[in-house]
């Protein structure tokens, strides 16, 4: 990892926002940092006493195929490409950015049913679809490189 940055601040304009924490992650592509990236997001979850499910299931698990999508996909493991996260937890919510240098792709084209019998044997678009299943909201959006935003509100299930 080659930058962390933590940091909390009072926002008086919003009792509900008023404990802000925010992080910056930046990564190699290489699948070997995604357990300690989903770690430290995992702790500071803890740390804001977000819902146990969601500390132990819906964010590690959604995080960790976002970065997985961005390490494989987005950056096709090239070691020189790296992958950003930021994550930014309120009394509210919690907003997860992966970011790769890749082109892109179209989310609703991407995720798959897997429910659908046609799709059982497929392995393309299923973390697409966990993510969209254990999180609140999830978007992609070309910001300078490929970005997925994953939100997930306290206490909403």
């Amino acid at each position: 990892m080659t930058d962390r940055n933590a940091s909390a601040g009072a926002d008086a304009g919003d009792a509900e926002d008023a404990l802000r924490v925010s992080l910056q992650v930046e990564i190699p592509s290489d699948v070997r940092y995604i357990e300690r990236v989903v770690e430290i997001v995992r702790h500071q979850c803890a740390s804001m006493c977000f819902d146990a499910q969601h500390c132990t299931l819906n964010v590690p698990v959604a995080l960790s195929e976002a970065l997985a999508n961005a390490i494989l996909r987005g950056n096709g493991e090239d070691p020189e490409k790296q992958v950003t996260v930021r994550a930014s937890l309120t009394n509210a919510h919690l907003v997860l950015e992966v970011r790769d240098e890749g082109s892109g792709f179209d989310l609703e084209r991407c995720t798959v049913d897997v429910s659908d019998p046609d799709n059982l044997e497929r392995e393309d678009g299923r973390g697409l679809f966990l993510m969209r299943s254990l999180m609140h909201h999830v978007e992609q959006f070309d910001d300078g490189g490929n970005v997925v935003r994953l939100t997930l509100r306290r206490g909403a299930t």
